[in-house]
């Protein structure tokens, strides 16, 4: 009788406390997310028509830019930093088009353009048209924090930089041999800058930090060729960059004038917001809309929820993802 009356009591407790820790784990916080996704240009890319030693070098191109990002937000940092810290790196590495191994205008200039957008407060700052600022998307926060404007052009916006005291450097800084080669063969053969140089190499970044907190930043040097002051998608707060945190952030890559038509970025956080679509569907129908109209290109979404998702319409785009849960991707291929 004894026994039975130990066991009863025995059981009795291993429930209560069961329920004690089962209590305890749904009283303990989650731990916070975070996500990041990076893009390089997208274009006709194919495996077939890339050396392998050309495809490590961009795959480890992608991976510096994805840890600089990570190496943000695994320590606490804002949705804000970690795409700055990307893109910079991207701006920074010839194997782009932003920054250093930005594409030549017409008149054999390098031109560039950035965004960077907050999607706690909607605050963005954009510019176009630099030629002496090192990394414009760190410009383009600039004027974003100064708050005063939203989009600064040309020999104004270089102006502002040095005013902010941003890193300044001679024009020869951004120009490589190889873009020197795609325009010089451009002109020389009448081709299109996509004919010439395959891809739309914008680089853009979109994160979501440990407070819940997205944002967006996109930097380019445009197409090669460019003539009379063209203006793409990347600077174009709602075309090629955009962030909202009841929605989602956007960086997009492409055809800038069929992505400015239809508002690309903004358009996306729309379908999440109103339709409560997926991220997966909205990018793939904004992007199929594109692609009805005419453009090429592609975007990486990341929303509060911690989807980090990419879409496009082209055999490539140099792309990668990381976040909290453990994902780690890096790919090139539509079919990586």
């Amino acid at each position: 009788m004894k026994t039975s009356t130990a066991l009863k009591l025995a059981a009795i407790a291993a429930v209560a406390l069961a329920l004690a820790l089962g209590a305890a784990a749904q009283a303990r916080p989650a731990k916070p997310r975070w996500s990041i996704a990076i893009h390089g240009g997208a274009g006709t890319m194919t495996r077939e028509a890339m050396t392998p030693g050309k495809e490590a070098e961009y795959r480890a191109a992608l991976d510096r830019a994805l840890a600089a990002g990570t190496a943000v937000l695994e320590r606490g940092g804002s949705a804000m930093d970690a795409v700055e810290a990307a893109v910079v790196v991207m701006e920074d590495d010839p194997h782009f088009n932003a920054g250093r191994g930005a594409v030549f205008t017409w008149d054999g200039v390098n031109e560039l353009d950035a965004a960077i957008m907050d999607g706690r407060t909607r605050a963005a700052g954009a510019v176009t048209g630099v030629t002496r600022t090192k990394n414009p998307v760190r410009l383009a926060r600039a004027v974003m924090a100064d708050g005063r404007h939203v989009f600064l052009s040309g020999a104004g916006a270089d102006q502002f930089a040095r005013e902010k005291g941003l890193e300044q450097v001679d024009p020869a800084w951004f120009a490589t041999p190889e873009r020197r080669r795609q325009l010089d063969e451009m002109k020389a053969k009448q081709l299109s800058s996509y004919d010439v140089d395959r891809k739309f190499g914008t680089v853009g970044a979109v994160a979501l930090d440990t407070s819940g907190h997205v944002a967006a930043a996109t930097s380019t040097g445009g197409m090669t060729g460019k003539r009379w002051g063209r203006i793409g998608d990347a600077p174009v707060i709602g075309a090629g960059t955009y962030a909202d945190d009841r929605a989602c952030a956007v960086s997009a890559t492409g055809s800038g004038e069929y992505f400015i038509r239809a508002g690309v970025a903004h358009e996306i956080c729309a379908r999440l917001r109103f339709r409560k679509e997926s991220a997966q569907q909205a990018a793939n129908a904004v992007i199929a809309e594109v692609g009805s109209l005419g453009g090429d290109g592609g975007v990486i979404v990341v929303t509060p929820r911690g989807e980090a998702v990419f879409a496009q319409n082209t055999p490539g785009m140099y792309r990668a993802r990381a976040t909290s849960a453990g994902v780690r991707q890096v790919a090139i291929f539509r079919q990586d």
